[in-house]
């Protein structure tokens, strides 16, 4: 009866608002997953005072937001049904057409396979995972590895099995040493070019190495290749995929760290037999990705100087990477602490040579105002410490890169005394 029922006032209602409704029973795939460390210090370094080195976002000189202005407005003027309406799940053919050609010209993957647009590269990594490996399975990955895949891998119950890096990339007696000890295993998972959170370039001879493995294990490799268009140092080394004579290799690619992370634009290159799997897992995740998003990608590919594009995108790197790196070289104690010196991407690696948790020096750091991950965030077995961290040089400004490291210098020493 309606007298049953009556209206809170407004402080029942506030003191209602943290009481749970009800005991809910998640599934076993998702009550394992923690949130990402990363997303919860950005919580953290939301706060203006914080100097963040905790991030992977491009730099704000990065975005081409005059250019990306003109091509919307001309798409809404030229085709705003296409822009507005459903399209394939494949995604929007011209873009596909376009990645394709470009992808062949560098000798990336064979003119049969299919190329696929994602609602970014981490819907490629959750997509492939969840065609092909089952709950048990093996994922072997680099130890450290990128935490949004990892936790892609532990939703579908997968087994991690981490393979310490070295500086050329993954250690190769140790990764054939897990491929022999774990049968069940469905993917290799790596990051070959500037790797999150390390920056290590895995060397061509090791790339090779890595594909003949998986051949030998009847394994399927997935690369993510997100950083190589911004190399700033040193010689382009071929993708695995251009070697991959078998279609054993997923190709993910990005326009997130070279046009824009909002636009939500990924892609895989793979089999037409896996794309057809993927293509019907994808229609139940969201039937397509954002249209009008593919159709500003393609229009910039085909009518901006793309060349040009990334070259300005380097040479904000370039400089970012070495100002932080030439802070970090005249401020960290150098018996304390060493770091990589990475030839493009977004991230550097410190290690601390000493028995260091990095949990809480970046408790501490927090305190003074400066974000950085710790490394347990990036482990296969995310419940081992570790005495690493990592940080971003592409998102702060150069006067946050200078003054950020200067503090942090001084909470290194006085963390180690």
């Amino acid at each position: 009866m309606l007298s049953d029922y009556r209206l809170f006032t407004a402080d029942e209602a506030n003191d209602r608002l943290g009481e749970p409704i009800m005991n809910i029973p998640f599934s076993n795939r998702i009550t394992g997953v923690q949130p990402s460390a990363i997303r919860e210090i950005l919580k953290l370094s939301s706060d203006p005072a914080i100097i963040s080195f905790a991030a992977g976002n491009p730099s704000e000189d990065a975005f081409p937001v005059e250019a990306v202005q003109k091509i919307t407005e001309e798409i809404l003027t030229e085709h705003p049904i296409a822009a507005l309406q459903y399209s394939l799940t494949e995604g929007y053919p011209a873009l596909r057409q376009t990645l394709k050609n470009r992808m062949l010209e560098k000798g990336i993957g064979r003119e049969e396979e299919e190329i696929l647009v994602m609602s970014g590269a981490q819907q490629g990594i959750e997509l492939a995972t969840k065609c092909l490996v089952n709950e048990g399975d093996v994922v072997i990955c680099e130890d450290p590895s990128f935490v949004g895949a990892l936790n892609t891998f532990r939703s579908y119950g997968a087994k991690l099995v981490g393979v310490e890096m070295e500086h050329d990339g993954i250690h190769l007696a140790k990764l054939e040493q897990a491929l022999k000890e774990n049968p069940n295993t469905k993917l290799i998972y790596l990051i070959p070019t500037f790797q999150n959170p390390s920056g290590i370039t895995t060397s061509l001879e090791k790339r090779k190495a890595c594909y003949e493995l998986a051949k030998q294990y009847g394994v399927m490799i997935l690369e993510d290749n997100p950083y190589s268009d911004l190399r700033t140092e040193g010689e382009e080394v071929a993708p695995i995929k251009t070697f991959d004579d078998e279609g054993i290799v997923i190709y993910c690619g990005t326009f997130s760290k070279i046009l824009s992370p909002g636009l939500r634009v990924g892609y895989v290159m793979v089999n037409k037999e896996l794309a057809a799997k993927m293509t019907v897992a994808k229609q139940t995740c969201d039937v397509h990705s954002t249209i009008l998003s593919q159709m500003i990608c393609e229009r910039f590919l085909n009518t901006v100087d793309f060349d040009r594009h990334l070259e300005g995108l380097r040479t904000i790197y370039r400089h970012k990477k070495n100002l932080m790196l030439e802070e970090m070289d005249k401020c960290f104690p150098q018996d304390v602490i060493s770091y990589t010196r990475p030839e493009g991407g977004l991230f550097i690696w410190c290690t601390f040579k000493g028995d260091v948790d990095s949990a809480d020096f970046a408790k501490q750091a927090v305190l003074q105002k400066i974000a950085v991950v710790p490394g347990a965030a990036f482990l296969a077995d995310d419940t081992q410490k570790s005495n690493s961290f990592r940080m971003n040089f592409s998102t702060p400004k150069d006067e946050d890169i200078v003054g950020g490291v200067e503090t942090l210098a001084e909470i290194i020493r006085s963390y180690v005394k």
